[in-house]
């Protein structure tokens, strides 16, 4: 990927975040990044192309920014030790796994626009089974993996649809405050032999 192109979809991410799918307008990216039209059309084909390079850079980035993080860390260190890490990459600025305003903006285009309701599918998607699999090795069986995996997911979600969205340090202490509930391995979480989905039950 070019600079110039990368410089073009860097700033549209920008955009998109701060004022939504309307703002995404060639001529005043242009005249953010100091481009002209002939360097947009060099890289994109017409607004549609750049939107879809645009909405492919977003879930590549977001997906790889989940896996590689998971990776460092390496699936066998189990779910505690992985969700740790990325409780850390909790972080403000944009440049860790929590960008409210960007997945605001993107939710948003999604209930009118239906590429963007596809990107926002298979992110999620992608997302989920990523936290999945983490979770598998802590707990009995897939169904109870995907059960786990949703409630640090629909935190994250929930957390960006208030409003104010939750800053990502408010996000992190929360899950900060989850991860003791999180087993170590199989059968770890309960002194009660009732499965680690039962530190999670109101007693």
């Amino acid at each position: 990927m070019s600079t110039a192109r990368e410089r073009w979809l860097k700033e549209g991410l920008k955009v998109l975040a701060e004022e939504g799918a309307a703002g995404i307008r060639i001529d005043r990216i242009a005249a953010r990044l100091n481009l002209s039209k002939g360097s947009f059309h060099h890289h994109f084909d017409g607004a549609e192309g750049y939107k879809k390079a645009l909405l492919a850079h977003f879930e590549k980035l977001s997906i790889e920014t989940l896996e590689n993080a998971i990776s460092e860390v390496g699936e066998s260190a189990g779910a505690r030790v992985i969700l740790a890490r990325l409780t850390k990459l909790v972080r403000p600025g944009g440049t860790g796994l929590y960008r409210p305003e960007l997945d605001v903006a993107l939710r948003a285009w999604a209930t009118w626009d239906a590429d963007v309701r596809a990107v926002q599918t298979r992110l999620d998607e992608a997302r989920l089974s990523a936290l999945q699999r983490v979770w598998r090795s802590a707990v009995a069986s897939d169904e109870e993996a995907r059960t786990a995996a949703l409630l640090p997911y629909l935190l994250a979600v929930g957390a960006t649809v208030v409003f104010p969205p939750v800053d990502a340090d408010q996000l992190r202490d929360l899950y900060e405050l989850l991860l003791p509930l999180v087993p170590d391995g199989l059968g770890q979480a309960s002194g009660h032999g009732e499965g680690p989905e039962a530190n999670l039950r109101p007693r």
